[in-house]
Formats: structure tokens, sequence, C-alpha cells
């Protein structure tokens, strides 16, 4: 069901007034969206193969991670306009600060490397570049900032890096193509997406090894984490069976679901929690749901592989 564009409106116009942003990897550009009218408004030029996107501490830059560019795109997020490139930053894929915003951890994707940068609030400093296994993929990192896990989608292991020593903790096999990562807020738990897979493994990560505790069964091609705001559940997005689940954080286990055509990839979420913003990675277009209807009420054409999302009216993280 497709509502009107009078429907959706007083939704936007009541909660969200600032831009909508998607990354478009093949075509090395960024679309900007109007979240009132649902309607892409520019498109800003970046580096190569932008993938994922992450904001600065003081919040007053939106970072585009240019994997193939090898640079890194600033963005004011409320403005849209670009602040700055920052080049000579080898394959940044996927990227995270940590809680106490000391530290940014780039997970290099074809140079098979793990970078961990030192940030002083407005420079980038690298520390250490740790060589990693096949195709270092998505990065989450303790509430303690101690502690980053980052998934290997090609050689299918889940690893830990001591922040404080960087250095490598330990390693171990998980299922096919391991992708998105994310971490409860006691940090006892770990889920890891299986995108070769059709569901999300939880580790207890509680001792000196981690240990398998569970899988949840979600959908094939389990890729992609987004919280939904609510401090108990987390959405992951399916991207062959074109759902995303929704998964209870305590009980540990998948309690709803929602269709999300065209491949679904990264998420944002409005700032109430009604809507679930998707990348419909092989439709060119950001999917809109509804989460109480459970349904896509609009789709906004973007360019080629859409890959991140994110907005600033935002749900709690």
């Amino acid at each position: 069901m497709t509502v009107s564009l009078a429907a959706a409106a007083p939704w936007a116009a009541r909660a969200q007034t600032t831009p909508v942003f998607v990354l478009n990897s093949l075509d090395a550009n960024v679309s900007v969206i109007d979240p009132v009218a649902w309607k892409e408004i520019k498109r800003i030029p970046t580096g190569k193969e932008p993938h994922h996107l992450y904001l600065t501490p003081d919040e007053k830059s939106l970072i585009i991670a240019n994997a193939l560019g090898d640079s890194l795109t600033f963005i004011d997020p409320r403005t849209a306009e670009v602040q700055r490139t920052v080049r000579g930053i080898p394959d940044p894929y996927q990227l995270r600060f940590s809680p106490d915003m000391k530290w940014l951890v780039i997970a290099g994707n074809r140079l098979n490397h793990i970078d961990l940068y030192r940030w002083d609030g407005k420079d980038l400093t690298l520390a250490k570049r740790i060589a990693s296994s096949k195709t270092p993929s998505h990065v989450w990192i303790d509430s303690k900032s101690t502690t980053a896990y980052l998934s290997m989608q090609d050689s299918d292991e889940l690893v830990a890096v001591d922040l404080p020593t960087q250095t490598l903790k330990w390693r171990v096999k998980t299922g096919a193509t391991p992708a998105d990562v994310f971490g409860t807020a006691d940090d006892r738990h770990l889920l890891l997406a299986l995108t070769g897979g059709n569901g999300v493994e939880v580790y207890d990560v509680t001792g000196k090894e981690p240990r398998r505790t569970k899988i949840i069964a979600t959908g094939d091609g389990a890729h992609a984490f987004r919280a939904a705001g609510d401090k108990r559940h987390v959405y992951v997005s399916n991207r062959v069976a074109n759902t995303i689940s929704k998964i209870d954080l305590q009980a540990l286990e998948a309690v709803a679901s929602y269709p999300a055509p065209g491949g679904p990839d990264c998420m944002d979420v409005s700032a109430d929690g009604r809507l679930i913003l998707v990348t419909s990675r092989w439709a060119r277009k950001l999917s809109v749901i509804d989460t109480q209807t459970r349904q896509v009420i609009r789709q906004v054409k973007v360019g080629k592989s859409p890959h991140g999302v994110w907005t600033l009216d935002h749900a709690p993280r």
C-alpha cells in the first residue's frame, strides 16, 4: 500500500527538519532528500564508492567514507554543504567512533586492514594499521571504548581488537559471509548478521574467548543492524529475503517482520520510531516503512547501488 504525499507530509513536518542522506555507491555521490516532500533535492559528488557514513562527535560534520576514492568527505548534516575533503585515507569502507570519542576505527574492505585513528576533535592521526583476514566489513565498539569488533566478510571470521594496546585480542570462525555487528548495552552479547546465511549469530563475549550461544532466524541475507530507539529492540535487514526483522535484545528472538523490497541494506529510524528508512540496493530507491502498519508507504528514486542512509533527526542509537 502507498499513501499519498498529503498523508505522509504531516508526519514529516512534525518530526523531521534535517535532510536525509543516501550514499549512491556506484555513482560516487550522495542523494540529499527533502523529508517533507520526499524528493531528492540535489546530489553531492564524493570520491569513488561511498558506502558508509558516520557523525563526528561534535555533531557538526557527517563523514562520508569513499572506499575506492581513498578519502573522507565532510558534509554539514543540517545544510548539506560540503565542508572539506580529507585525502590519503586508504580504503575507508566502514567506520565508527568509539563512545569516548577518542578513536575512529576504519575497516579497509579491499586492502584487508584495520586502521585505528586518534581523533583530537578536528583531525585524524593514524595510530596503528593492523593486517587482518579477508575483507574487513563492519565495526562495533563496546561501551567502555576498549574493544573493537570487526567482521571478516570473505574469511568468515569475527575478530576483536584491543584499543588501548592496538593489538588483536582474538579471532573466531563464523557462519557464511558475516556483515554487520551489534552489541547489547551491557556488553555481554554480540550479534553478527550472516549475509551468506539466513540469520544472526549471538556470541557471549564476557570471557577471554567468545562463545556462540545461538542463531536467531531472520531471513536470507541478514546484513545490517539499526537500533529501534527503545533500548530493547534492533532491526536487521535481510537483503535476499527482502524483509526487515525486529529482534528483542532481552529474549534474543525475532519478534516482527516488515516487507522491504529491492534488496534492503542500511537503515535509519525516525526520531519517533515510526518510520524505517532503508536503502533498496538493487532498486535504486530509498524505501520508507511504517512500523505500525508494517507497510512500505513511500519510495524515493536515488542513484546506483544506494548503500548508507542517515539523518540527524533519528531515534536514539
